[in-house]
């Protein structure tokens, strides 16, 4: 492999994680990483109609009402944030 290689290489993940904040990045803690997973596959559940209707039959829920609950749970999918340790 060469040098070129590896920089192109890692110009193509800063890009895609500027992109897409769900890709990660260096600086991003345990916690954050936690967050967009859930936020993805609540927003994924609110997105496809057959999954929220099968979410709504097994919780014997409206469709309307689960959305309603899946969009709530976007807003602290993990709980309230940890306390930052200050350097």
């Amino acid at each position: 492999m060469q040098a070129s290689d590896r920089f192109n290489i890692n110009s193509q993940l800063e890009h895609l994680q500027a992109k897409y904040v769900g890709t990660g990045h260096a600086d991003l803690n345990r916690f954050e990483w936690a967050v967009n997973i859930q936020r993805d596959s609540y927003a994924s559940y609110v997105g496809h109609y057959p999954l929220l209707a099968y979410f709504a039959v097994a919780e014997n829920e409206s469709i309307g009402r689960e959305r309603y609950n899946f969009m709530q749970k976007m807003l602290l999918p993990c709980g309230l944030p940890p306390e930052r340790e200050e350097d």
